[in-house]
C-alpha cells in the first residue's frame, strides 16, 4: 500500500458481467426477490482514473451511449467515493473520471464496475487502506453487483445477488455480444415479472422462495465447456425483457441462426449475450450480425475484477 498522499493519479479497470444463470426468487414482503446468479466477468470493461481535489466531482466519456449517465452527485461513482471518505475519515475529495464501455442501462453491471472501480481507486489515491472485509461491506451497500466487480472471475451469487462464493471455472469463453441503443429499466423487469407470475399463477409452479444454481451450470464452468455452458444457460428475466422489448427475440433468432451456441439476455436487458464455440466461431458471428446493422463486440471471460493499471 502506498502512504497517504503520495499519489496524484490512480487508474483502474473494472469489468462488465454476464449472468449465464439467473433465477428469481418470490416476491418478498419488502418488495425484493433473492436471487441466484452465475456471474462471470467480461473484458468488456470500464476505465476510472481518479486525482485529488477538494470536493467529489465526475465526468464520463467512452464508446457507449452516455445520455443516461448522471454527472452530478447521484452518479453511483460519487456515492461509492463519499462512503469510502465516511467510512475511513478522509477528509479531501476526488475527481472522478469514467471511460466507459460497459452498455448503460445494459444489463452488465456497468455501473456497478464503476462504483467498484471507484471505491479501489480513491482507496489507493488516499492511502486509506480499508481492509478488505469492510471494502465489501461498501460495495454491498452500493448495490447487488458491486461486490462481484471487485472481485470478477466466475462466482456465484446468491440473497440479493450479493453474497459471493467462488465458482470454480476452467478456459475461456468466447461471447458475441449485441448492445441495444436504448436501456431497460430494472426494476420495470422484476415488475413485469411479477406481473406475469402473478397471471399465470394457476399454471405455473411457484417460484423458489430460496433459489440456487443448476449443478449442469456448475459442471460446465469447471469443464470450461462452451456447449454444456449453451445447453444450461437461462435467465427468468429474460421473458418478460422479451415482453416489454419484443425486437429482443428477432436479435436472439438472428444470432443462433448465424452459429451461436445459444444467446441469452444479459441480466434485465436489453444486451444479448451470444456464446460462441471458439474464437473463429466468434469472429464469424460478430462478421454476420454486424452485416445484420446489429451494433456488437467480442468479450472473452473470465477476466480479473477492479484492479489497478500501471500506465
Amino acid at each position: 500500500m502506498v502512504s497517504r498522499g503520495q499519489l496524484s493519479r490512480v487508474h483502474v479497470r473494472a469489468p462488465g458481467k454476464i449472468n449465464v444463470f439467473l433465477k428469481v426468487g418470490a416476491l418478498q414482503d419488502d418488495g425484493y426477490h433473492d436471487v441466484a446468479i452465475a456471474y462471470q466477468a467480461v473484458s468488456l470493461s470500464e476505465d476510472v482514473i481518479v486525482t485529488p481535489a477538494d470536493d467529489f466531482s465526475v465526468s464520463v466519456t467512452g464508446s457507449v451511449e452516455l445520455g443516461r449517465v448522471p454527472v452530478d452527485g447521484s452518479n453511483i461513482a460519487i456515492t461509492a467515493a463519499r462512503l469510502l471518505a465516511a467510512k475511513t475519515g478522509y477528509r479531501g475529495g476526488a475527481h472522478i473520471a469514467i471511460e466507459k464501455h460497459v452498455p448503460v442501462t445494459g444489463g452488465m453491471g456497468g455501473g456497478s464496475a464503476d462504483a467498484a472501480a471507484t471505491l479501489v481507486a480513491c482507496d489507493a489515491l488516499w492511502g486509506t487502506e480499508l481492509p478488505r472485509d469492510d471494502m465489501y461491506e461498501l460495495a454491498r451497500r452500493l448495490g447487488a453487483d458491486v461486490p462481484f466487480a471487485l472481485t470478477g472471475g466466475t462466482a456465484i451469487g446468491t440473497g440479493r445477488g450479493d453474497e459471493l462464493s467462488p465458482a470454480l471455472a476452467s478456459g475461456t469463453f468466447q461471447w458475441v455480444l449485441a448492445l441495444a441503443d436504448f436501456g431497460l429499466s430494472t426494476p420495470a423487469v422484476y415488475q413485469e415479472l411479477d406481473a406475469h407470475r402473478e397471471r399465470h399463477a394457476r399454471d405455473i409452479f411457484p417460484a423458489d422462495p430460496s433459489p440456487s444454481v443448476d449443478t449442469d451450470v456448475l459442471q460446465a464452468l469447471r469443464a470450461g465447456d462452451p456447449h454444456m455452458l449453451a445447453a444450461a444457460m437461462h435467465n427468468d428475466l429474460q421473458a418478460p425483457a422479451l415482453h416489454l422489448e419484443p425486437g429482443l427475440g428477432d436479435v436472439l433468432e438472428l444470432g443462433e441462426r448465424n452459429g451461436a451456441l445459444a444467446g441469452i439476455v444479459s441480466g434485465s436487458g436489453p444486451t444479448v449475450a451470444f456464446l460462441a464455440a471458439d474464437l473463429d466461431a466468434a469472429l464469424e458471428l460478430q462478421v454476420a450480425l454486424s452485416a445484420a446493422q446489429l451494433n456488437v463486440v467480442r468479450a472473452t471471460g473470465p477476466v480479473h475484477g477492479a484492479r489497478i493499471i500501471a500506465d
